[in-house]
């Protein structure tokens, strides 16, 4: 199973007089659902960023099943390792859902035909089929295009899945659903799933919660 440790993270903006982030110690593992949690501005997101590879630590050691980020090519790493999902989607807006998440696949150079049939496999696993696959993401509802956006996620085979307010566009109803999904990659495919969120019902669904104050971290379940 995939193991994230964070180890001694510091974090300061260019051109910042403070730290944003410091002495960050976590670990996340597969099997797990986390969520992050903490008021706007407490660097939630930034760390989120600092995971996905996206920034670099002021200070400290990321490791991914025990290999140094700054030993890795980034690049790889964000194909390979771990997949986000985003709070506005970020679906291709020309492109069905199918294509959307059989891109993924193609990219890393499966055939297009096998792509396009696991891509299948997994939508339906996700109560995307018919005719919505050849839908575009604006003829889709909300729920539906965050579905596909898990679907896209799954379809990188990244076991590491780090999700930025996966339902805060979605009714209370797709928000159930789509943290009942995320609870069922953790507990029954062994994804490692960290979540930030205001959402207090992720918060209570979640193996464990880490709390975000004033630049540092604690886990408070």
């Amino acid at each position: 199973m995939a193991k994230l440790e964070l180890e001694n993270i510091f974090y300061r903006y260019k051109g910042a007089d403070k730290d944003v982030l410091r002495d960050i110690n976590c670990i996340f593992e597969g099997g797990k659902l986390n969520a992050i949690v903490g008021p706007s501005g407490s660097g939630k997101t930034t760390l989120l960023s600092i995971m996905a590879g996206l920034d670099e630590p002021t200070q400290g050691k990321i490791s991914i099943d025990g290999n140094d980020l700054k030993d890795m090519d980034l690049d790889e790493y964000r194909r390979d390792n771990v997949s986000m999902i985003f709070q506005a989607f970020q679906l291709f807006p020309l492109l069905t859902a199918l294509e959307n998440v059989s891109f993924p696949m193609e990219y890393k150079g499966i055939p297009k035909e096998e792509a396009r049939e696991k891509g299948k496999m997994v939508l339906d696993s996700l109560g995307i089929d018919g005719d919505k696959l050849s839908r575009y993401p604006s003829n889709l509802s909300g729920g539906e295009q965050q579905r596909v956006a898990i679907g896209r996620t799954l379809a990188t085979g990244a076991k590491v899945i780090l999700a930025d307010e996966p339902t805060g566009n979605l009714d209370d109803e797709n928000s159930e659903r789509i943290i009942d999904i995320l609870k069922q990659l953790a507990h029954q495919q062994d994804f490692c799933i960290i979540i930030v969120t205001h959402d207090m019902e992720i918060a209570e669904e979640s193996d464990h919660v880490w709390r975000i104050k004033d630049g540092t971290i604690e886990m408070i379940k």
